[in-house]
């Protein structure tokens, strides 16, 4: 076995043969000759992913593995960990992006001659487009560091011929995210494009703390454009200029290093900054940076560090440049920092706290803000703060949920194109003359959403520029009306649950004589049905398996729509890959939180593509009722059969659930009644939303005086 050979767990093994984990448990006891560990530990051992990929071949399992399944485990594998492997892969990329001739020439020859025809293309291509002030990581290694690479640099290359270099790495960057979450906070695709919309168009943008870039790659791209990143892991920093070279043909600057510490860009003067500032930093630099010349609106104390970003960000802004940040909403009130928002304010600097659903990006269970920064030209005469709360477009407000959206906090299913929508047309009302005024191009002033104040009004002891303490309340639903008509819907909706409340089986002992049963097994005894499994009916043929969560759609079906029986709300990234895509009949059924629930696709959901965590079954009509399957498969006594434990979460096996072997003809009975079951859960899911309209709007009702106790 080469030194070099990138490794593989036993999850890893499962996703490459497209099998559960236990199936690999099963192989390394009852085959031999299965591969030996080669590093990991006794409880998550590593293996020589040549050796498994060849052993696999052997057996048959690895026939119809994808491309890019073989690759991404060579970087998640890779001897020098996941992050190396990233940059010599976006090296390589950029270099056949660039269209070098090098690769042809030197990609026919052995591994040893392509790792030394490398290391001078690399080092080309990477001074062309990025400088020869890069990042530490982007140095070009030696030909022998860069051996152990070359595998993975061959599947990169062929993965490219199909995908394209931009896709490819997107597609390996996106991996690497989802596997490292506790590496790295990305900022979501939809928050990074209404930060940089915020800003709007900018010849110079700045991020001081750019993670792997989501914000600059975010930026309408110019030809004459210069982008800077700055980040404190120097990986990060790496992947975020490759990632851009990718991306745009802009002027590409980034820098490892802590911006507060360690700026490296004190000269430049950009016309945008966006950053995602880390939050709750105590170690910030409170006691080396006491006299910086940053701190123009006062020193930020040790439990403020986000207000230290905020000025940092405002230092690196041209005069009249905007700075866009995402912010912890304890940022807007805390007493500690009172004293610098009131000059913040005062002096026209900040111009918009902008609340956000919760969920937006993480932590998902609190309402992040954006806050909208200018460096003034000159203190306007009677400045204002434009305050927005978009949580009530999360949730509807006070109107019932809209179909495959969720509450905010639930942190799902946000309607981004209803939140990206009314804060920019707010924002940029507001913008043309920095007052509530009414334009013909918007509204400053909405009830419950916006609202402009003037800066004296927020002066007071506390400072406290949280939207949500600032605004007029909203019309409850539309006042009295509109709660009246929300309580004759509900009432016609419980009248309806009552009508399609199913009726039970009718007791073997009060039917009369020669009475058929129910079904099989009426009595009260359990029915000995022949059993099959999910996966036996897959090797018949009487149903095709499918997982999600592979490229991008505008309309994603999570695991969270099923469980909550809503439309499609979710979102992925654009990762190369193709989507799957749901059609009316599938049955889906989430994998992860113990199992008990299955929905069989209908005409609305039908084009969606299949979000992660889910498996897709779809049945073979001349075999297989949808109904029919998805009601057993919901069966309790199955699911528990089926799962398995980690320490913090259950999983469903969906190949081990059992249903029972029945002519078509008796499936279609038990279909009626499962989908009779299932428009009666729809109704009382509909009676719940209801109630709690009409429970919150009369309480808000009664509150602010728009309805009368009688």
């Amino acid at each position: 076995m080469p030194d070099h050979a990138s490794e593989v767990t036993a999850a890893g093994i499962a996703r490459l043969a497209g099998v559960g984990r236990a199936a690999v448990s099963n192989w390394r006891r009852r085959h031999p000759d299965f591969p030996k560990p080669v590093g990991g530990t006794e409880t998550s051992p590593a293996f020589s992913l040549p050796e498994v990929e060849r052993w696999l071949r052997e057996q048959g399992k690895l026939g119809e593995v994808p491309l890019r399944e073989r690759v991404w485990q060579q970087v998640a594998g890779h001897p020098a960990g996941p992050a190396t492997a990233l940059v010599h892969t976006g090296c390589v990329l950029l270099l056949l992006h660039e269209r070098h001739p090098v690769w042809l020439e030197a990609s026919a020859g052995s591994d040893e001659r392509l790792a030394g025809l490398l290391t001078d293309a690399l080092e080309q291509v990477l001074a062309s487009r990025l400088g020869t002030d890069r990042p530490p990581a982007l140095t070009v290694p030696a030909a022998g560091a860069l051996l152990p690479s070359v595998p993975l640099l061959r599947g990169a290359a062929e993965l490219a011929a199909d995908l394209g270099a931009r896709s490819t790495f997107e597609f390996l960057l996106g991996r690497h995210l989802d596997t490292g979450s506790r590496q790295y906070t990305p900022t979501p695709d939809a928050l990074a494009r209404l930060m940089a919309d915020l800003a709007g168009p900018a010849r110079t943008v700045h991020d001081p703390a750019c993670g792997t870039g989501a914000l600059l790659r975010a930026v309408e791209s110019r030809p004459d454009q210069e982008l800077y990143g700055q980040d404190g892991a120097p990986e990060a920093a790496a992947l975020t200029a490759l990632r851009l070279a990718l991306h745009t043909r802009a002027a590409i600057r980034t820098a490892a290093g802590d911006s507060l510490r360690a700026d490296a860009y004190g000269t430049v003067r950009a016309d945008a900054v966006l950053c995602h500032p880390p939050f709750n930093e105590r170690n910030w630099g409170h006691d080396e940076l006491a006299y910086d010349p940053r701190w123009e609106y006062g020193f930020p104390a040790r439990t403020e560090s986000e207000l230290a970003w905020a000025q940092h960000a405002l230092a690196r802004l041209r005069d009249g440049g905007t700075a866009v940040l995402l912010m912890p909403p304890a940022a807007a009130g805390r007493r500690s920092g009172r004293r610098i928002r009131a000059d913040l304010l005062r002096r026209g600097a900040l111009r918009a706290v902008i609340a956000l659903p919760a969920g937006a990006a993480p932590p998902h269970g609190i309402p992040l803000h954006l806050w909208v920064l200018r460096r003034p030209g000159q203190v306007p005469a009677r400045p204002e703060l434009l305050l927005v709360d978009t949580g009530r477009l999360a949730d509807g407000g006070t109107a019932p949920a809209a179909p495959g959206r969720e509450t905010a906090a639930s942190g799902r299913g946000l309607d981004w194109a209803a939140v990206r929508a009314a804060v920019l047309d707010i924002w940029r009302a507001f913008e043309r003359t920095g007052t509530a005024a009414e334009h013909p191009g918007g509204t400053v002033e909405r009830p419950g959403l916006s609202r402009a104040l003037p800066v004296i009004d927020l002066l007071d002891d506390d400072v406290d520029v949280t939207p949500a303490r600032h605004l007029p309340p909203p019309a409850v639903g539309g006042g009295a009306e509109e709660l009246a008509a929300v309580r004759e819907r509900l009432g016609a909706t419980l009248r309806l649950t009552a009508d399609l409340a199913p009726s039970p089986p009718v007791p073997a002992s009060e039917r009369e004589p020669g009475e058929p049963g129910n079904a099989p097994g009426s009595t009260g005894r359990p029915a000995r049905w022949p059993l099959t499994t999910v996966g036996e009916l897959a090797r018949a043929g009487a149903l095709s398996l499918r997982t999600g969560g592979n490229g991008a759609h505008a309309r994603v079906l999570t695991d969270h729509d099923v469980l909550a029986g809503t439309a499609p709300s979710g979102t992925l990234p654009d990762t190369g890959e193709v989507p799957v895509l749901v059609t009316a009949g599938d049955v889906v059924v989430p994998v992860l939180g113990g199992g008990g629930v299955a929905r069989v696709v209908d005409e609305e959901t039908a084009g969606a593509a299949l979000g992660r965590n889910l498996t897709l079954l779809r049945p073979d009509p001349a075999a297989l009722d949808p109904w029919f399957l998805a009601g057993f498969l919901r069966g309790t006594a199955g699911s528990r059969r089926a799962s398995s434990y980690a320490s913090t979460a259950t999983r469903l096996d969906v190949r081990r659930l059992q249903l029972p072997r029945l002519p078509l003809d008796e499936q279609r009975r038990y279909g009626e009644r499962f989908r009779a079951l299932a428009g009666f859960e729809d109704a009382l899911r509909l009676a719940g939303r209801l109630g709690e309209q009409l429970v919150r709007g009369m309480h808000d009702g009664l509150t602010d005086g728009t309805v009368a106790p009688d």
